[in-house]
């Protein structure tokens, strides 16, 4: 079940990604399947690496599994771009501008965790340059159990040549490769 202190009012989006013009609160979403928005935020380095974050033991979805950068629901009535840059400011204390975001694209995803969790979202996928030493990124203790930068070369084998997935959150091919490619044409 959804951690209640968490919740929140979403946007409810009809399967093809649309808003319907309702709002749904997320653990109702999450439970009764409603597809939302999310917003995903990778950070990479000009000298070819991916920042990745394992997700907190207690989450409900994956825990301990790698992941996103960042990512996160978008409030109802929430800009996109404004959910992104709270989200970053919230899971790794950083501040970035709408003008360093490159989004990449909207993903649909079903992930069926149970009849009580079934996780339908459309992700809107950014890209961003990170400026700023590693060392100096604050990851949120209740949501990131840690945080890494991991060379693409390997990120891309482990995801897209399914070397280690058991490692990664189970995120479609077609999902993973954009997000390498995207990386890749920045470098």
């Amino acid at each position: 079940m959804c951690n209640q202190n968490m919740d929140e009012l979403i946007d409810r989006l009809d399967e093809q990604g649309e808003f319907t013009g309702k709002t749904i609160l997320k653990s109702a979403a999450h439970r009764h399947g409603v597809f939302h928005p999310t917003v995903h935020i990778w950070f990479y380095t000009k000298s070819g690496e991916v920042l990745i974050q394992q997700r907190g033991k207690s989450k409900d979805t994956h825990p301990l599994l790698w992941d996103v950068s960042v990512a996160g629901h978008i409030g109802a009535g929430e800009e996109i771009y404004k959910a992104a840059i709270r989200e970053v400011e919230e899971e790794i204390g950083l501040n970035i501008a709408k003008e360093d975001l490159i989004k990449i694209g909207v993903f649909k995803s079903s992930q069926y965790h149970g009849k009580d969790l079934i996780d339908n979202e459309f992700h809107h996928t950014f890209i961003c340059d990170l400026k700023v030493p590693f060392r100096t990124l604050k990851k949120q203790d209740s949501e990131v159990e840690a945080l890494t930068m991991i060379p693409l070369i390997k990120f891309a084998e482990e995801v897209w040549g399914l070397a280690n997935t058991a490692k990664y959150v189970p995120h479609s091919t077609e999902y993973y490769k954009t997000i390498i490619k995207s990386i890749k044409e920045q470098l």
